[in-house]
């Protein structure tokens, strides 16, 4: 299977709330019916609008991320779910990527996930190399980020190819998952207990994200998270096994 993310641009005045609603049901259960394997959706919609960090470099900005998994991602299950999204936004530009998960959500109860997502859209910067610029990220910036941050779940997504035509160059799209309070919260956001504690995390992140040119040209956007269809499903027998404690 391939994984396929969507980025949908809506205005943020066109991306009101039944317009988020829709994204995440009658939307949603179109790609459902097109046969892929799995669908999650992210919208800006009324339990995230309080959030503190929100940077953008595209007009109109993001307002939804859905992700797709399908057997080909040059196959017609990927060109029909672009259709369908590019029906309900201003604009939408997909991408094939490579997916690694540092920290896994459960997602085989299709219900809203605890806290809300923080969707980060990495260019790499032209001094570094590819080989470079991905040791310094997913070799060393992995464990500073869930050392210094209140992340329960974190994926990253490395970007092979656009699929569909004048996407943006994205190098990279980073999923976590937050608690609620630090929508609003700083300290919660970095897990801190005290001020002190707080500097720290806050230097010793905002440092490693330099090292990565994650401090300029960069998108990102507060979501609630909705798994529609979870594209992992143990088999039967396997899972009666387990539940047996064979």
């Amino acid at each position: 299977m391939e994984k396929l993310v969507f980025v949908l641009r809506h205005a943020d005045r066109d991306a009101t709330e039944s317009w988020c609603e829709a994204l995440r049901t009658t939307v949603a259960e179109r790609l459902v019916e097109l046969g892929v394997a799995g669908v999650t959706v992210y919208v800006r919609d009324s339990a995230v609008q309080d959030a503190l960090m929100r940077y953008a470099t595209m007009d109109p900005p993001i307002a939804a991320v859905v992700t797709v998994w399908v057997e080909q991602s040059y196959g017609p299950e990927a060109t029909a779910a672009a259709s369908i999204l590019g029906e309900v936004a201003a604009a939408v530009h997909g991408y094939l990527v490579t997916e690694s998960v540092p920290l896994r959500l459960d997602d085989s109860n299709p219900v809203r996930t605890e806290g809300f997502g923080n969707l980060a859209f990495l260019r790499r910067p032209a001094e570094l190399t590819p080989q470079e610029w991905l040791q310094r990220w997913q070799g060393q910036h992995t464990g500073v980020a869930i050392e210094t941050q209140s992340t329960f779940g974190y994926t990253q997504n490395v970007v092979v190819r656009a699929v569909t035509p004048d996407a943006p160059a994205i190098d990279a799209i980073v999923e976590e998952q937050f608690p609620a309070a630090a929508l609003t919260d700083p300290m919660v956001w970095y897990g801190a207990r005290d001020a002190a504690e707080f500097q720290d995390r806050v230097g010793r992140m905002l440092a490693s994200v330099a090292r990565i040119g994650a401090d300029r040209d960069l998108d990102t956007v507060s979501a609630s998270r909705y798994p529609v269809r979870y594209p992992f499903v143990v088999p039967n027998s396997v899972a009666a096994q387990q539940n047996s404690g064979a």
